[in-house]
């Protein structure tokens, strides 16, 4: 009953750490199908979407493509170095402008704004999962932007000295934006679970996405 009643509510804009905000409901039911239209472009062969392997031999569950530089365990190139070996597709302007008012939007900062140059797209499954690390392969330290589509997660922000505890766990809906910096930009953080089913029906979406944009400085 307390669950039922607590979405009679809507949900707040919050402050999980210094520097990291969550701010739900950020991108309307338009923004959302534009964006996951973008994205199942970008997802197509050339330097589509792939299975992300990691030096030790192991695989993430979490699919990813790559706009703009090319992320691979743990460098960034402009070619799909892990891949078909193409050159990786070009960061759009309009995800630019999102990740600039992002930051406007979660830290009410005026200018200067970043200038994003990255984008890792990341598909989530049933049975993926994302464990705890930190975004520390970029030359800037400006704020990360994180978009979710479709299926609901479970988002766990920890500290920046440990994998483990402290942690919060957000719980990061469709169009939910979350965005970490300053003292919080070298958190340790993960997705533990995904919710399947949870996607709002009219999305037509099976899974979830996650665009994470970042500032390269390279």
């Amino acid at each position: 009953m307390e669950s039922e009643l607590s979405e009679l509510f809507p949900r707040e804009r919050k402050q999980i750490a210094p520097g990291a905000v969550h701010v739900p409901d950020w991108l309307d039911a338009d923004h959302q199908r534009e964006l996951l239209r973008a994205c199942r472009e970008w997802a197509r062969p050339p330097a589509g979407l792939r299975t992300v392997r990691t030096p030790g031999g192991g695989t993430m569950t979490a699919r990813q493509v790559c706009l703009g530089w090319h992320w691979y365990p743990y460098a960034y190139a402009r070619t799909v170095v892990d891949g078909d070996g193409s050159p990786v597709k070009p960061f759009p302007d309009s995800l630019g402008e999102l990740g600039r008012r992002a930051v406007r939007d979660a830290m009410g900062q005026a200018e200067p704004t970043p200038a994003y140059d990255i984008a890792l797209i990341n598909f989530y499954d049933a049975e993926a999962r994302m464990g705890m690390h930190r975004d520390s392969d970029e030359k800037s330290d400006a704020p990360v932007v994180s978009l979710s589509l479709g299926d609901t997660c479970v988002f766990r922000f920890g500290n920046i000295t440990s994998r483990g505890r402290p942690y919060t766990d957000v719980e990061l809906r469709s169009g939910d934006l979350f965005v970490f910096g300053g003292p919080s930009r070298l958190a340790y953080h993960g997705v533990p679970k995904v919710q399947p089913g949870t996607a709002p029906s009219e999305l037509g979406l099976t899974g979830r996405l996650n665009i994470t944009l970042r500032v390269s400085g390279l």
